[in-house]
C-alpha cells in the first residue's frame, strides 16, 4: 500500500519501531507501580491487623475506607472514626449486591436505580450457541471450560482447559500457563488477558459479556481468537 510513497514508508517504519520501544516500557511502568503499591500495602495491612485486634477496624483492610485526612486523624485518635468505618463497610456491602450498567461513554445513572445482581435473569447457553466477543490473540482452541472467579486457585485448571474468567490482572497470570485458550467477560485490546495470551500464543476472546455466568463449568467449548467467537460444543451431563 505504501510502495509508491517513500515518505509514508519511513513514517510507518518509525511508528513500528516506536511500538517495539514503548509497549514494553508501558508494561514495565505498570510492573513498577504494582511493586510500589505492594510496599505501601504491607505496612497498611499490619496497621489494619493491629486495629482489628484493638477493636477499631471491622476488617484488616478497612483503611481503604478512610480518606487521607481521615487516616491521619485516625492514627491520632481512632475511636471517633470507628462508627463511620462501620457505616461505610455496610454501604459498600450493599453496593456489591447491585449490578452497575456496562458502558463506555454514557451517563451511568443513579446508584439507587441499579438492580440487584440476584434479580437479573441469566440464560444459560445451549449446545451450538455462540457468544460474540472481541478477538485478542488469533488461533482456535477447543477444550473444557473452567469457570474461575478468583485468581487464588492456581490448580483450578488442567492442561488443555479453557480459562473462563470475569476479568484478569497480573495475579491471574499463573492460570494462563496450562490453559489452551482464554475467555473473559470484559476486556480491551490492551487488557491484561490479551497481553498475556499473546505472550503465550494462546487464543483469547475478551468482552464476552456474562460468559462466566452463561457458560457452565465443564462445558466443551471452542474459542476463536481471530473472530472473537466462542462456540458451545457440548454441555456437561
Amino acid at each position: 500500500m505504501l510502495a509508491a510513497d517513500p515518505e509514508a514508508q519511513g513514517q510507518f517504519q518509525a511508528a513500528l519501531h516506536s511500538a517495539t520501544v514503548f509497549m514494553p516500557g508501558r508494561e514495565r511502568t505498570k510492573t513498577n507501580c504494582v511493586k510500589l503499591i505492594q510496599e505501601m500495602r504491607m505496612p497498611l495491612q499490619e496497621l489494619g491487623r493491629r486495629c482489628v485486634a484493638a477493636g477499631t477496624f471491622p476488617r484488616a483492610n478497612s483503611y481503604g475506607m478512610l480518606t487521607r485526612t481521615e487516616l491521619i486523624a485516625f492514627l491520632d485518635d481512632p475511636a471517633p472514626l470507628t462508627p463511620l468505618l462501620e457505616q461505610r463497610e455496610e454501604l459498600y456491602n450493599q453496593y456489591l449486591e447491585l449490578q452497575e450498567p456496562f458502558l463506555f461513554v454514557a451517563n451511568p445513572g443513579h446508584v439507587d436505580d441499579y438492580p440487584c445482581r440476584d434479580s437479573i435473569p441469566i440464560v444459560t447457553v445451549t449446545e451450538g450457541e455462540v457468544l460474540q466477543g472481541v478477538g485478542g490473540c488469533p488461533g482456535i482452541a477447543r477444550g473444557i471450560a473452567r469457570v474461575v472467579t478468583s485468581s487464588h486457585g492456581p490448580t483450578a485448571l488442567a492442561p488443555g482447559d479453557i480459562l473462563v474468567a470475569p476479568i484478569t490482572d497480573p495475579s491471574w497470570t499463573p492460570l494462563f500457563v496450562p490453559a489452551a485458550g482464554v475467555v473473559v467477560d470484559v476486556g480491551a485490546p490492551l487488557s491484561h488477558a490479551i497481553i498475556v495470551s499473546r505472550e503465550l500464543g494462546i487464543p483469547c476472546v475478551v468482552s464476552a459479556t456474562d460468559a462466566t455466568k452463561r457458560i457452565p463449568d465443564g462445558a466443551l467449548i471452542e474459542v476463536d481468537g481471530s473472530t472473537g467467537i466462542v462456540t458451545i460444543i457440548e454441555l456437561p451431563a
